[in-house]
């Protein structure tokens, strides 16, 4: 007899162990949900106790009074009781330190009032505390689960309930049966069969109601898992949104941004082509005359090719900004970038009389999309131009440098200016945000969101008596991210 009830006991330890192990080293693979300490800690606990009572069983002689093992295998008994309480009470609100406290506390109420039914107690009185216990444990955890239920219904939790009014079952009808018991038992071999039935039949509700827990904690991950793709495809879609409203973005600003320009540039395509006009009236003229000699044909002709060429060049300059490149990074000759930039911009340089200084270190290459390297520094070439607008001093100048700073390239737009206002210092790359009249307040932020996409970084200084510095920080190859 000793020896079957032994074999019982081991069995459910064995089989609550394995669920420990295989639960545990499931959610160690897992990243979004973690399964909760009391609840392991529980199911712990609760093989310890299985092994320590299976054993004490084995070399038990008096049941009356047994071993100090059995005082033991009971509290690691209670201790998990408590925490699968606690874990269902954690399923709707932290548990609290007063709450903690409190169990700890018991714990250690238990052990000596347990030790002393062992010297002095029978074997009913033991077990019929044990089953009184255990119901209330039973009855906290049904609760708690009907809270949770209710809040967020789940089949696993309906499970782990029916299981705990089966403990409760069995736990009463253990008592029941040891009130109805005629004689005193002392040995195990007369511990009634049914007694021994209900007993295991509750160790049993017991790993069920654990196996019901970690279907839970399944269950739970398989919905984050889904709550996570369902995310991740929303965020795709946000990412492809934003890469739209970007490309929007930054068609308007090279318009927004050259529209300053316009009317001068304009004024200066009207130069060639006025000229050209007027060459070839004359040679009309001369033509009706008969009167067109080689050398007078020939300087005519040559002066409608330099005209030609000086209105292609302009148009070149603004077919390269306006035009809507493909996102692609070509190795790319700063010197000549800023020049192309400085030809779109020098007709309203030479409307403002502003001084244009370069200070540029020779073999300055940078692999990165050339369109949107050319919109930066047009935007902080006209940002320079804006500055100095109405600046009444005879000395505007804007000053570029160029160099190599480690394994970046550096590139600075200074202004001789008033600086910039420090309320506005802290806003300057944010969306939507400008001092100017006119505008959208897109450039700097496209400028920045430009730069980073390159592997890149922009910052400033200002000064009132200096102006400001625009710096530009490259990586020699852009990393660039579409």
């Amino acid at each position: 007899m000793k020896l079957l009830i032994s074999i019982y006991f081991f069995i459910l330890a064995i089989i609550q162990m394995g669920l420990f192990f295989g639960i545990y080293h499931y959610y160690r693979s897992q990243n979004l949900l973690k399964p909760s300490l009391y609840w392991m800690s529980s199911l712990l606990v609760s093989v310890v106790g299985l092994f320590v009572f299976g054993a004490g069983v084995i070399t038990i002689q008096n049941i009356a009074n047994p071993e100090f093992n059995f005082t033991v295998a009971n509290s690691f008994f209670y201790v998990a009781a408590l925490l699968q309480a606690l874990f269902c009470q954690s399923l709707n609100r932290e548990v609290s330190r007063r709450a903690k406290i409190f169990a700890s506390a018991s714990v250690l109420l238990f052990i000596p009032a347990f030790e002393y039914m062992r010297l002095y107690g029978t074997f009913e009185i033991r077990t019929a505390a044990m089953a009184a216990i255990a119901s209330i444990f039973y009855c906290w955890q049904i609760y708690e689960l009907a809270i949770k239920r209710k809040a967020s219904p789940s089949k696993q939790l309906f499970y782990m309930q029916c299981a705990s009014f089966a403990e409760i079952f069995f736990a009463i009808g253990r008592f029941f049966i040891l009130v109805a018991s005629a004689f005193t038992i002392t040995h195990v071999e007369q511990i009634p069969q049914i007694l021994i039935l209900f007993t295991i039949s509750q160790l049993v509700m017991n790993t069920l109601s654990y196996i019901a827990i970690g279907s839970y904690w399944a269950e739970q991950i398989a919905k984050a898992n889904a709550q996570s793709t369902h995310e991740n495809q929303e965020i795709k879609s946000l990412l492809k949104e934003r890469d739209i409203l970007i490309g929007t973005l930054l068609k308007a600003n090279k318009t927004a941004g050259t529209g300053a320009l316009s009317a001068s540039i304009a004024h200066e395509l009207n130069q060639p082509l006025g000229a050209s006009s007027l060459n070839i009236q004359f040679l009309q003229k001369k033509l009706s005359e008969g009167s067109l000699s080689p050398e007078l044909q020939k300087e005519i002709l040559d002066s409608l090719l330099v005209d030609n060429q000086r209105a292609a060049g302009i148009i070149r300059s603004l077919r390269s900004v306006f035009a809507d490149e493909k996102l692609a990074s070509t190795k790319i000759d700063i010197a000549e970038l800023i020049d192309l930039v400085l030809t779109i911009a020098s007709p309203e340089i030479a409307k403002q009389n502003i001084q244009m200084v370069l200070k540029l270190e020779q073999n300055l290459f940078v692999t990165a999309n050339k369109g949107e390297l050319q919109q930066v520094l047009l935007n902080l070439v006209n940002n320079a131009i804006d500055a100095l607008k109405n600046l009444d001093k005879a000395d505007k100048k804007i000053t570029i440098l160029g160099r190599h700073v480690g394994s970046d390239i550096q590139i600075s737009v200074a202004d001789s200016g008033l600086g910039i206002d420090l309320e506005v210092q802290s806003h300057m790359f944010e969306l939507l945000s400008t001092t100017k009249s006119s505008g959208m307040g897109i450039g700097l932020w496209l400028c920045k969101h430009i730069v980073m996409r390159h592997g890149g970084s922009i910052w400033f200084e200002s000064s009132p008596e200096k102006g400001a510095t625009f710096f530009v920080s490259l990586p020699l190859v852009a990393v660039y991210v579409i």
